[in-house]
């Protein structure tokens, strides 16, 4: 299909709108798609509106008074169950600020950890979570400064929430973001997609067969720092979590005003998340990760970051699987395994039971 053809496509194409959820907060609302975007625009960017805020990114990068910038994050953690293959909700909660602050291209340095405990926690579980933070953070190379315990009722907190808050130091010269993405650049993904989601759905026996599948867990902010070894000038860095790989990139389009084209071969889904996904009706490109991240690199950079990628630990898998263009503006398309083109929209809602 030519490039006016695809336009044609674009332009003819009709979707069915969501329902609409006005007067109370529904799960899907949590999902990280449209019908959260709709809720932060709606409930959180008025009251709190500031330039800051608006840039819409992972953390928030600010100058402080004595000079030089800082990013800040922070996030809530909620899985059931508390412990699957590959990771725990503790070390999600220390991954998630860790990556979070690493998307706009800073160096974590200090956490803060509020736990909302259950009455009736057995505290070996809790014991077993701290230690998976204690891990998590020492292989980050963040410390643990600040923290809070509340308890609820028992029925009240499904056991164990936890949110963590992360600064990080974000080194002269980098200006990371969604808005940053350029015509030209190649799009990076650091390794199989879905992962996380099917793993969680597994641990708590949802699955209607056994799928060895393993979350993909991970700090990514060394992977980070091998990749500015050799690109400084990255524009774009995002973790596909909630929504998966196909909202981010919608994410940021939308950002930049840029398009987005990928090539569906090149994305890599290791097999028993393709088998799981394909027998539960469910689409990878939607299914969450928390140890994988989408780049966007200048174009004469893309065989030096793979290269770098791919001797990291996090990074084995490492595809370019698209580029950036300039038409169709604040769009994704994809070229299909056979020859096609396919509009790629945003999560309207919540696709897979909750998973974090």
């Amino acid at each position: 299909m030519d490039d006016h053809s695809e336009e044609i496509t674009m332009q003819g194409a009709i979707c069915p709108v969501p329902l609409q959820h006005s007067a109370q907060v529904v799960l899907g609302h949590g999902s990280g798609g449209k019908m959260t975007q709709d809720l932060i625009e709606r409930s959180f960017y008025p009251p709190f509106k500031n330039p800051t805020l608006l840039r819409g990114n992972d953390s928030a990068v600010v100058t402080a008074p004595e000079g030089g910038r800082l990013a800040i994050t922070t996030d809530n953690h909620i899985v059931a169950p508390l412990f699957f293959p590959g990771g725990d909700i503790g070390r999600l909660a220390i991954c998630g600020a860790v990556n979070d602050l690493a998307m706009v291209g800073a160096r974590p340095l200090w956490l803060t950890a509020a736990f909302i405990l259950e009455e009736g926690l057995p505290l070996e579980v809790l014991e077993r979570v701290v230690e998976s933070m204690r891990r998590a953070a020492e292989e980050a190379g963040v410390i643990i400064v600040a923290g809070d315990t509340k308890v609820a009722e028992r029925g009240k907190a499904d056991g164990l929430f936890i949110n963590t808050s992360g600064v990080g130091w974000v080194p002269e010269g980098r200006e990371v973001g969604g808005a940053q993405a350029r015509p030209g650049d190649g799009v990076l993904l650091s390794g199989s997609i879905g992962d996380h989601g099917i793993a969680v759905l597994a641990a708590r026996g949802e699955l209607e067969f056994e799928a060895q599948v393993e979350s993909d867990l991970a700090p990514l902010n060394g992977l980070v720092e091998a990749m500015f070894e050799v690109c400084p000038e990255i524009h774009v860095l995002r973790d596909p979590t909630r929504g998966g790989l196909a909202t981010t990139l919608n994410e940021i389009a939308k950002q930049s005003g840029a398009g987005i084209k990928l090539e569906e071969q090149k994305i890599p889904v290791n097999a028993a998340v393709g088998a799981a996904c394909e027998m539960l009706g469910f689409d990878p490109l939607y299914v969450a990760n928390e140890g994988k991240l989408v780049a966007m690199i200048p174009g004469e950079a893309i065989d030096a970051v793979l290269e770098v990628m791919r001797k990291h630990p996090y990074g084995k898998q490492a595809y370019c699987i698209g580029e950036v263009v300039r038409e169709p503006a604040g769009r994704v398309l994809m070229r299909t395994a056979i020859g096609g083109t396919r509009i790629v929209e945003t999560l309207s809602g919540e696709m897979l039971p909750r998973i974090c």
